[in-house]
Parts: structure tokens; sequence; C-alpha cells
């Protein structure tokens, strides 16, 4: 069966084509317009409510000046299986600070009254959401004005119906594609894709350092294109602008997270912010190089 094929089984909900929300997305405008640009995206995650509430509510509003395209909102979660040390002690200080799945929420709204551009993608786990109650995160996400969704424990084999309800709301579930990724997999994951596919550069967790990240990424990148016609973006382990360059020269993104929010850590929203514009610098003028 293929990736097309398999998209069908979900499109439809009581007449309606939830799949058109999708392509006429945030998100997809913004991959539209970079591709006219003949540049990659900058997506940077930062979790939300940290280091604390008033310096994260800053700090998202202010990353589109400074280069960011798209933003990934961590959910902050006491057991987030899949980060390194920098987010889980993020969502530690969020987490102590009072941060909720509502506030999250609270803060893509806020966001929306002055920014109704820029992509937002939030981004943790399946528990809080279960806590929350599923169909009221959703619809909460979509009214706060969220453009998509990456959970990072939910499974294709058991995620079709949370991907037909985001669908019919416009959200986006954005499916992680690792190294270790069984090919006879790889269709259930796109088949449950939009706006974009995350490709896991390497086994492991957030924040590991890995300089040659994008030597190894060229064949399993065109497979990708191949079996769907989704941006494919490429996180964990880049942590500076030559590394994000290298990466921009051959995905559609450059996903920055542990470095990111490091640097907020140890420097302030000021350092954070200037990571940023570095990275941004770095990935405009990365095919510029080759031409």
């Amino acid at each position: 069966m293929s990736v097309s094929s398999l998209n069908t089984d979900v499109l439809d909900t009581a007449g309606s084509n939830p799949r058109a929300l999708i392509a006429d997305s945030r998100l997809a405008r913004r991959f539209a317009a970079l591709r006219v640009e003949n540049r990659a995206a900058l997506v940077t995650y930062i979790m939300a409510g940290d280091p604390d509430p008033e310096t994260s509510r800053d700090l998202l509003e202010r990353l589109p000046a400074a280069g960011a395209d798209i933003i990934e909102l961590g959910m902050p979660f006491s057991d987030p299986m899949a980060d390194g040390v920098a987010i889980q002690r993020a969502g530690q200080r969020a987490l102590a600070g009072g941060q909720t799945l509502a506030r999250t929420l609270e803060r893509v709204r806020d966001f929306r009254r002055h920014d109704d551009d820029t992509p937002i993608v939030l981004m943790g786990y399946l528990n809080p959401i279960q806590r929350f109650g599923e169909d009221r995160f959703l619809q909460a996400a979509a009214e706060a004005g969220a453009d998509g969704l990456i959970l990072v424990d939910l499974p294709p084999e058991h995620g079709a119906a949370l991907t037909t309800k985001a669908r019919d709301l416009g959200l986006a579930r954005i499916p992680l594609v690792a190294p270790t990724t069984p090919p006879e997999r790889l269709p259930k994951l796109l088949a449950q894709g939009d706006g974009f596919v995350y490709r896991i550069a390497f086994n492991g967790v957030t924040g590991t350092r890995r300089p040659d990240i994008a030597a190894s990424l060229g064949e399993s990148l065109s497979e990708l294109k191949r079996q769907s016609p989704l941006p494919v973006a490429v996180g964990f382990g880049v942590r500076d602008g030559d590394t994000a360059a290298a990466v921009a020269r051959v995905a559609d993104a450059v996903v920055v997270g542990s470095a990111l929010v490091e640097r907020l850590a140890e420097t302030g929203m000021e350092g954070a912010l200037a990571l940023t514009r570095e990275l941004a610098e770095s990935i405009h003028g990365a095919r510029k190089s080759e031409s």
C-alpha cells in the first residue's frame, strides 16, 4: 500500500477535507516562502516556562526577529525519556516555576496576539495530554494558534485516531524518523505526517555532540523525499553555526534545541537571542556559498 493511499484513509470526516487545512497552514506557507528564497528554515526549540514565565514569554516573542522561522515550544514533563540533561533541567525549572499545560497553551495564545505568521509546533509527551484530556487539548491547542504537534512517545500504531482529530482542527502531526526506523515502518510514520518530517540525526538523546552530522544524511534524506512530499527537518546535535550550515545544505530545516536551552541557562535571554542570530546567519548563507 502506498503512502498516498494510507493518507486517504484518514482524510475525510463528516464530508470535510482536513488535509486542506494543513495545506494552507502557516507551516506550508513558511516552507513555500523559504523555497523561493532557496534556504532552509531555522527551527528553534525552547521550553515553555524556562527559566521563568516572564523570560520564557519574552524570549518566545523575540525569537522571530532574531531569525527563527519556526518555533518548537516544549511542553514540560517530569519524565522526558528522549531528552538529554539540558532539556531535562529546563523542564524541571519550568515545572518548579508553576508551568502547566494550560499555561503553555495560554502562552501560544498571547504570542498570536502580535504574530500571526510564525508557525509554532508543540513538542512533548503523551502523558500530560492524556491527563489534560486528549480532545480538550487538541481543541485548545488549535484555538490558541498552535500549528502542529510532535509527540515523542506516540507510535503510529496507536496514533491514527489522534492524527485524524488533529487534522480536523488543522493541527499537523509531525512524524519523527530515526536512523534505525525500519524501511517497512516508514510508510506508516509518513502517512500520519503533516507539516514536515523530523529526521533525528543519530540515535541517542537531545544535546549529544556530533560534529559530523551532515556527512551521514544524504542518502537517508533522499529516501525520505522519494516517499513523502513533506519538507525534512534535521535535529539532535546541531550546536553551532558551522554545523547548522552543513545541515542546511542538505535538509529543508535545521532544528536547534539543547544548545539554545543551554545558552539561555548560562547567559540569559540576550545570549540565547545572540545564538539564534548566529545560527540564522549561517543558515541564510549556507546555500549561497555553493552557487
